[in-house]
């Protein structure tokens, strides 16, 4: 018999002790340790003495044929771009996302996209019975696409379902909503706990490299945005993709954190509609699709999500404080990096924001995580500061230095391609990024000091205020 022992683990990073703690020591969360049952002694794994000494594995150079990864194209051109080119076969992705952004929308319209090209398709729900399942896909309109359902949440009976079936009705691909509520017989823990997510998550990964059968997870998220349950779960599988978004917005972003099998941080864009997700062709065309000529403190900052690039519009609000201490509110962006700005503009360029109310906004619900952002934000703040509307057909980019100095950043061309295919006919770059910049765009500026943007406003404001 085996032995029952009790131990706390932290169901945040799944660390742990032997006595319950108010805060884990491993990543310093608060309240997260949970009394959990563990097997030990006889019975709780494989006998040592039982043991092989394990075999010799062969060794190869780094020279040779490499084949490329078989994947399974599912027709939603920006479910295969994120992943790389379409799901690749006896692979395990963990997908999250807030609740209600769409994960299972998503999963639903490419497990029907692909039954109806012929692949046997398995969709398992643990938080939704099969007629709810049922009444998503008619709402959808995919009522008729041969997807196989059910609903369970023990491991065990779902591996005895997949590998019941065999030869031609093998499943190509596998998706389980979600992995928080699986539970398996090897461990004693109740669904949800870290102990649980990570022996389930093990026993699926293992069943798509011993099959082939590519299997989806779908992951809750915490309330920081990070899937629920051990890291180390992020580390079993091949991809991790998370699915982010506004509710108060209609677009929806799918974007590729981890890939051994493609690009890593590339995203896909899809609308929220009645009809379920669509797929947004021309991303930038839509985030820029509301833009005023005449309002300050708006620019257009020309980036690179992966290999895409995006153009997004960058809103500040710069108002007189009535407080001690000024409001600085961000969305979309870093709020320390926007400290790291107003910081620079106020040491070197004289710009002063220590009696004001910033906020920033990225337009559109989107996330910029890229430092070349900088330059379009200072530009966005000097020009709602100084009441100056910028230029409607000017884009911005470049990464700011605590001295002030503008630096280059990467793939310029690729930013003023996409600039100029929509119209746009000026751009402020940095000076580093001038020779492969200069042929993009009918007028291209380089900055060095982030002091001659400023001047530049103030030059418009100026005639601005003579005219």
């Amino acid at each position: 018999m085996a032995k029952r022992s009790l131990s706390f683990v932290c169901q945040s990073c799944g660390a742990t002790t032997l006595k319950w703690a108010g805060r884990c020591e491993s990543c310093g969360e608060w309240n997260t340790i949970q009394e959990e049952q563990q097997a030990s002694g006889i019975g709780a794994g494989p006998k040592t003495a039982s043991r092989s000494k394990g075999r010799v594995v062969p060794l190869v150079g780094l020279s040779g044929e490499t084949k490329e990864a078989p994947r399974i194209i599912t027709g939603v051109a920006e479910l295969d771009r994120v992943t790389g080119g379409g799901f690749v076969k006896g692979s395990a992705l963990l997908v999250g996302g807030d609740p209600g952004i769409g994960k299972s929308t998503l999963l639903t319209q490419a497990s029907a996209h692909l039954a109806l090209q012929g692949h046997n398709i398995v969709y398992i729900s643990g938080e939704e019975a099969v007629d709810q399942v049922r009444l998503r896909a008619e709402r959808l309109g995919l009522r008729d696409a041969p997807v196989q359902l059910a609903a369970e949440t023990s491991v065990e009976d779902i591996l005895a379902t997949l590998e019941a079936k065999k030869g031609a009705e093998r499943p190509h691909l596998v998706i389980l909503d979600s992995i928080q509520t699986l539970w398996t017989e090897m461990a004693d823990s109740p669904p949800g706990t870290v102990t649980q997510v990570r022996a389930s998550a093990q026993a699926l990964v293992r069943f798509a490299k011993k099959t082939g059968t590519t299997v989806v997870l779908v992951g809750h998220v915490t309330k920081d945005g990070q899937i629920a349950g051990p890291r180390v779960v992020e580390h079993m599988v091949d991809a991790v993709l998370y699915f982010e978004g506004d509710g108060a917005h209609q677009y929806r972003i799918l974007r590729a954190v981890k890939n051994r099998f493609g690009p890593t941080d590339e995203i896909g864009v899809f609308e929220m509609t009645d009809m379920g997700l669509r797929e947004v062709k021309n991303p930038s065309a839509l985030f820029l699709s509301e833009r005023s000529a005449t309002a300050p403190g708006s620019a257009v900052f020309a980036g690179i999500e992966g290999t895409r690039p995006l153009l997004v519009e960058m809103q500040a609000l710069v108002a007189p404080s009535p407080l001690g201490t000024p409001r600085r509110a961000v969305i979309g962006w870093d709020s320390a990096r926007l400290s790291m700005i107003l910081a620079v503009l106020e040491a070197r360029c004289g710009v002063k924001f220590a009696q004001h109310d910033v906020y920033l906004n990225v337009a559109g619900g989107l996330r910029i995580n890229e430092p070349g952002a900088d330059l379009a934000v200072a530009a966005a703040l000097i020009s709602s500061l100084s009441g100056v509307a910028l230029p409607l057909e000017c884009v911005y980019f470049g990464e700011i230095s605590l001295s002030g100095a503008v630096r280059p950043v990467a793939q310029a061309a690729s930013r003023l391609k996409e600039a100029q295919k929509l119209g746009f006919g000026q751009a402020v770059i940095p000076d580093g990024n001038m020779k492969e910049g200069s042929k993009a765009l009918g007028h291209v500026k380089g900055l060095e000091e982030l002091g001659d943007l400023v001047a530049n406003i103030a030059v418009s404001a100026q005639k601005t205020e003579n005219a």
